[in-house]
């Protein structure tokens, strides 16, 4: 919408901007409205930002608050924009590990894998347990990734990368896997 200042054009703002602002014809914009246009304003370009980031991929909420903040937006405006983003389902961190863990186990990794890898994008305890236990049984995917590979040191060695237990590779490798005593 275009806002004009003493009859000369000044700004073209977001009509919701200009809505939750409350601005209208005649009225006159003291420090107050001001105020409250650049806290809207504020707002409206956070929301920008998280929709940009969410649109590539699902994020957790402490991604979005990262992007945000690497987006020099202000603390109050990220809070906000995380509860708005919460209340329309756009951020919840149930789905992300449910969905980042189900992506993760369908590419060849382990309980510890994924559990690391949902910690290190925010996400609590519980959504990653509640995650980590909707996964396929941690033996059974390292056993398809025997079967596809072989067994021997060289798939034992693999699967402790991609974070297999010892359990797991128990499991799988049978007596080709020896633990150290």
């Amino acid at each position: 919408m275009a806002v004009e200042l003493d009859g000369a054009p000044w700004r073209t703002l977001p009509v919701d901007v200009v809505a939750r602002a409350g601005l209208t014809e005649g009225r006159a914009l003291d420090r107050s409205a001001l105020r409250l246009l650049r806290q809207e304003l504020r707002r409206a370009e956070a929301l920008t930002v998280a929709g940009r980031a969410l649109r590539r991929q699902d994020l957790s909420a402490r991604g979005i608050a990262e992007r945000l903040a690497r987006a020099s937006v202000a603390p109050a405006a990220v809070e906000e924009s995380l509860a708005v983003l919460s209340r329309a389902g756009l951020v919840d961190d149930s789905r992300f590990a449910l969905t980042r863990a189900a992506s993760l186990a369908d590419r060849g990794y382990g309980n510890a894998a994924i559990r690391y890898d949902l910690e290190r994008k925010g996400v609590g305890p519980e959504p990653t347990s509640e995650a980590l236990e909707s996964l396929e049984r941690e033996s059974e995917r390292a056993r398809r990734l025997v079967e596809r590979r072989g067994p021997g040191a060289g798939t034992a060695r693999y699967l402790a990368a991609r974070g297999f237990g010892e359990e797991a590779l128990e499991a799988a490798l049978g007596a080709d896997f020896a633990p150290d005593p």
